[in-house]
């Protein structure tokens, strides 16, 4: 195989620094944008959120026709110029219909840019290089999380509308694949062209389904951490942003040695992540102070840092170099169904097991579905080894 360039690599993860902000990166601003559209439902400004993930889904399952019809770079290209026009156009918008519709093209544009943000790693290294590789990438996610987040809060404390602003970063992304990409034909090599295939989630259906306990259980923390940790244990706002940012920050380092981490623990490795959230989980629901919560947000951390390189991993692995268009989108679009269903499932369960007043429910509840992660983990590889990453 040629040896990829390193402005090939660098191009391929700068589309994972996009990915996250899809969502993630306007929270900040969610309290001031309420307050702008107030006559509006919770429910309808909500959607500001979560709409993009559903019609990332959406793409997703379609990616694979639309890689027989489009090349990388021309995929890449319409993605990004869809990404930076309708996330920093609601920044010209004042109504909130017009802007969901936005929020929906954004969705689109994130369904084409990720499978491609992995499964191009997939397509260029082999198999023992991709440890190393999808720890990269994951690492440049959380950064993405952290820069976004950080930057849209500053500039939603401009005014609502300069949070949207943070989207022109897919401008520098747009340049690099411009210059660097090359315009590989990856839908050539499979023989169908159907948006949707049951028999690729029956064979890739380890990674699919632990990647949707994953993210269910993961997203039990920015949705649920700030409230509890203010009510229970009276935390300011800039401690919970410290808290919060710290978390991501954790996650992207342990991206960056993740190939080492998997070279060293092959075969162990896969327990990590569940273990790591329930222990971190059941942390949180027993905190009295500051203490325990910096150590079960180490835990939860190292659970998602771990858990979504090693998943990205073992399915380019199994996928192999047809990877981008056959189980790259299912993650994708199992990731963000956990994102879009784990506050639905989280609270419905929440209140049905502990009640309405049981304010750490949502921890006890991320505690029982890790243990399910665990079992899952256990029962579909508990015999399975991969090669060691460089």
């Amino acid at each position: 195989m040629t040896k990829v360039s390193r402005m090939v690599t660098a191009t391929i993860l700068s589309m994972s620094l996009l990915t996250v902000m899809a969502a993630a990166a306007i929270a900040p601003a969610m309290g001031i944008i309420k307050q702008h559209f107030n006559g509006a439902p919770d429910m309808t400004v909500q959607l500001i959120i979560s709409l993009p993930a559903l019609f990332i889904i959406l793409t997703n399952l379609c990616f694979l026709p639309i890689s027989r019809v489009l090349r990388t770079r021309t995929i890449a290209i319409i993605g990004l110029l869809i990404y930076v026009l309708a996330g920093s156009g609601c920044f010209f918008i004042d109504n909130l219909p017009l802007i969901l519709v936005m929020r929906a093209l954004l969705g689109v544009s994130v369904g084409l840019i990720m499978p491609l943000s992995t499964g191009l790693l997939a397509y260029y290294f082999p198999p023992e290089e991709q440890a190393k590789m999808m720890g990269l990438s994951a690492a440049m996610n959380q950064m993405g999380g952290v820069v976004g987040t950080l930057m849209a809060g500053i500039l939603g404390s401009i005014d609502w509308n300069y949070a949207f602003l943070v989207y022109l970063f897919g401008l520098i992304a747009l340049l690099m694949i411009l210059r660097w990409l090359p315009n590989e034909q990856l839908g050539s090599s499979n023989k169908r062209g159907k948006a949707f295939e049951p028999r690729q989630l029956l064979k890739f259906h380890p990674s699919v389904f632990g990647m949707l306990l994953l993210t269910i259980v993961f997203f039990v923390f920015p949705t649920n951490f700030a409230m509890i940790s203010s009510r229970k244990l009276g935390f300011d706002t800039g401690t919970i942003t410290v808290l919060m940012v710290a978390l991501d920050l954790l996650a992207f380092f342990v991206g960056l040695v993740f190939g080492r981490l998997m070279h060293t623990f092959r075969n162990s490795i896969k327990y990590f992540p569940p273990l790591a959230l329930i222990l971190g989980y059941a942390l949180y629901a027993a905190a009295d102070g500051f203490t325990l919560v910096l150590i079960g947000s180490a835990f939860i951390g190292l659970g998602n840092g771990i858990g979504v390189p090693y998943l990205l991993t073992i399915g380019s692995i199994k996928g192999g170099k047809n990877s981008a268009t056959t189980v790259m989108p299912l993650l994708s679009a199992s990731l963000y169904l956990g994102q879009f269903i784990s506050p639905l499932i989280i609270l419905s369960s929440s209140e049905f097991l502990f009640g309405t007043d049981d304010l750490v429910g949502p921890y006890k509840v991320a505690v029982l579905i890790s243990v399910i992660y665990l079992v899952q983990v256990w029962s579909t590889r508990h015999f399975q080894s991969l090669p060691p990453a460089e």
